[in-house]
């Protein structure tokens, strides 16, 4: 079975489709643990927060592998989370296992906040963006 991971930006459309592809497709859908997490704690994170939502994603993963899960989010995104709001990648983010295949999203939407987003801003935006190619390898992330 071949997972995918939406990946990019805030505010891009990954929920939604994954939500329409799942349905339509039955496909399994582990949503970003990220967004419950801050739900329920608020937003003022610190590093411990990011490696304790990489673990709650890590079981929600986990939880879904009997369904086999086609859509899925993963510790990547936090890993860009740790890089915009601190600077810094632990280890331990990149060290969760990646997706088959990452479908990026641009951020050529607008952008809505909603209480759990911070980088709304364009500059931000896309430097945002442009952090899932650079943590897997394969792109430049934009400062």
């Amino acid at each position: 079975m071949i997972t995918v991971c939406f990946h990019g930006a805030e505010s891009t459309g990954k929920s939604v489709l994954a939500d329409k592809l799942s349905r339509e497709q039955g496909a399994t859908w582990v949503p970003e643990y990220g967004r419950t997490y801050c739900e329920e704690r608020g937003t003022d994170l610190a590093m411990a927060d990011l490696l304790a939502i990489a673990e709650g994603q890590d079981l929600a993963v986990e939880a879904a592998r009997s369904g086999n899960p086609r859509l899925l989010t993963d510790q990547l995104m936090t890993a860009a989370w740790a890089e915009m709001l601190f600077g810094e990648v632990p280890h331990a983010l990149m060290s969760y296992p990646k997706a088959d295949l990452y479908l990026l999203f641009a951020p050529d939407v607008p952008w809505i906040d909603d209480g759990t987003r911070f980088f709304g801003k364009g500059p931000l935006r896309s430097r945002f963006a442009a952090l899932a190619p650079h943590l897997l390898g394969i792109g430049q992330a934009k400062t």
